[in-house]
């Protein structure tokens, strides 16, 4: 099966993780079929803390890809904050 989940990448004391989609049987950090997205908890200054590419994460999604508790709570921010950006319509309003 399929799972969205995170790989730990960067120095001790400052990491930094890429949401991949990769095997269940697969070892934290080994191989994956797609990088979804990254997310930096020690983001600090204008860079962003978290980027995911939503359209693929839906995607996995729809065939199958089961997410961490993690990256599900990951994706849920993320879609937080799409939705606080999408520019507002107010022709129709």
């Amino acid at each position: 099966m399929v799972r969205i989940r995170l790989q730990r990448h960067g120095a001790t004391h400052a990491p930094n993780y890429r949401m991949v989609a990769c095997e269940q049987t697969v070892r934290r950090d080994g191989r994956f079929v797609e990088i979804l997205g990254i997310y930096n908890p020690c983001a600090k200054g204008k860079t962003e803390p978290l980027r995911l590419n939503l359209d693929r994460v839906d995607y996995w999604i729809s065939v199958g890809a089961q997410p961490s508790d993690t990256a599900r709570s990951l994706i849920k921010t993320a879609r937080k904050a799409a939705r606080k950006a999408a520019p507002v319509d107010t022709a129709t309003a």
